[in-house]
This record gives C-alpha cells, sequence and structure tokens, in this order.
C-alpha cells in the first residue's frame, strides 16, 4: 500500500451575530476530508493528515522531507500556506522554497494530485495563485491567470472520455452531477480521462519520472454534492487514482519494455 500526505481541506468560520444594540462572534472549524479519507484508509493506504493551519508549518520542506511518501495531495489549499511559514512571513527569515522543493520531488519519480476548490489551481480571485509556482509546471493542465471557477448549481454531469484508464475502468460512463469545477487547458502530451460541460475534469500526466494527475472539483462539499459522495464510484475512483499515480518508475519503465517486445 502507498504511503500519502493530504494538505488542505480544513477551514474556519467567524460570523457576526447582530441582535438590535448587542453583536457577539462565534467560529467554527471544519474539515472537508472525511470521505477522501475513508476511501483510502479502507483499503490499505497509509495517509498522513495536514489541515490548513497544520500544513503552514508542517509541510515537508525538502525532497528528502518528501520522500517519506509517495503521493502528496494538494486540496483547497493556496500556495500562500506553503510559501509563507512564520519563520518568513512573521519573523523575516528565509525558509526552503517548499513548492520548488515539491516540484523536484515529483520530476524525480514522486507523484502528485491536485483536487479542485476554492483555493486549488487559481480559485476565488486568484487567491490561490499557483499560476506563477513550480507546480504549475509540473501539472498536466495549464491554469487561467484569474478566478477560475465555474459555478454549475443546476448540476452538470461528468462523462469518462478515456475508459480504458486504469484511473477510470470499470466506472460508469455517466457519473453523479457536480455544482461546479475549475477551467483549465490541457497540456500537451496530457490525457483528458472524465470531462464535465465540453471541458477537463479529471486529467492525468507525466513530469519528469514522476505522474501528475488534475481533479478540478472538489473531493467534498460544496462542489460535490451529497449523492455524489454516497456514489459506489466514489471510492473506486479515487482508490484507482491513487493505484495508478503511486506506480513505480520501474513499473513504468516495464510496462514499455513489454509493449516494445510485444509480437
Amino acid at each position: 500500500m502507498s504511503r500519502i500526505l493530504l494538505a488542505g481541506e480544513s477551514w474556519t468560520t467567524t460570523s457576526t451575530h447582530t441582535k438590535g444594540f448587542d453583536s457577539f462572534v462565534t467560529s467554527t472549524y471544519a474539515e472537508g476530508a472525511g470521505p477522501f479519507l475513508k476511501a483510502l484508509r479502507s483499503v490499505g493506504h497509509e495517509v498522513t493528515y495536514l489541515p490548513n493551519h497544520l500544513a503552514a508549518e508542517d509541510f515537508p520542506r525538502t525532497e528528502d522531507e518528501l520522500n517519506a511518501f509517495d503521493l502528496v495531495v494538494l486540496s483547497d489549499i493556496g500556495a500562500n500556506t506553503l510559501l509563507l511559514p512564520a519563520t518568513t512571513f512573521l519573523n523575516g527569515s528565509r525558509s526552503p522554497n517548499r513548492l520548488d522543493a515539491l516540484a523536484s520531488w515529483v520530476r524525480a519519480g514522486g507523484a502528485l494530485l491536485m483536487v479542485g476548490g476554492y483555493l486549488s489551481f487559481q480559485g476565488i480571485e486568484a487567491k490561490a495563485n499557483y499560476v506563477n509556482t513550480a507546480i504549475s509546471d509540473v501539472l498536466p493542465v495549464d491554469m487561467e491567470t484569474g478566478d477560475d471557477r465555474e459555478e454549475t448549481p443546476h448540476g452538470v454531469t461528468p462523462v469518462v472520455r478515456d475508459p480504458g484508464h486504469p484511473v477510470t475502468q470499470g466506472l460508469p460512463a455517466e457519473w453523479p452531477a457536480i455544482l461546479g469545477y475549475q477551467r483549465v487547458r490541457v497540456r500537451a502530451g496530457a490525457e483528458v480521462l472524465v470531462e464535465v460541460d465540453g471541458r477537463p475534469l479529471a486529467v492525468s500526466g507525466r513530469a519528469g519520472a514522476g505522474r501528475v494527475m488534475a481533479f478540478t472539483s472538489d473531493m467534498g462539499p460544496h462542489w460535490l454534492p451529497d449523492d455524489f459522495m454516497a456514489w459506489s464510484g466514489y471510492d473506486t475512483f479515487w482508490q484507482q487514482s491513487v493505484q495508478w499515480l503511486c506506480a513505480t518508475a520501474g513499473s513504468t519503465a516495464a510496462d514499455k519494455l513489454e509493449e516494445v517486445s510485444a509480437p
């Protein structure tokens, strides 16, 4: 089984309640990774979960530290959270560029999955802001420069474009409707596995010796409604995605050799 690092998928909400003359403030904390974590841990994967407030300090800073994992998943975590640890933002001290380290690690044979959300790819008001980072060079898609969200509250149906790929094999041609996604463009050499509204939803590719994948909708609410997460294909899709992403470079080379040698 694989060792996976998931960073992001958490938020704090602060609300001001005004009742006539008086007002008071409340705050709540929530995480959106539950169904995803359950899908992977149920088949034996070892998943380390760093919510946003922990990822800010605890996300690996070097390629050596990243070597503790087979796959890194970034989901709803903006670039600033990884670029500006307290040592730099508060103390004005130099610190490693963790996005540079992650991109180099992927090219050396690591695996990267970016999942969509309000702080993925470019995100709301372009505040995720990955477009000019090293991560943009290894993803299988090109990002827009501004706010890239496509809100579809009426629901749009994903359609499998490559049913023979290991990620989508055995899944139905149409999936439950989703409520939003990120607009991206497929990079040369990448493969569209699933589309929605004629745009890429799941895209696989290579970056050096590593495997990469983009899924441009959420892994949970709000872009994924309850019926999507209750769908039997939800677990299968993520499990098969991880299996493909974590295939070793050696296995890939062996597959290619087998293809060449086949009569």
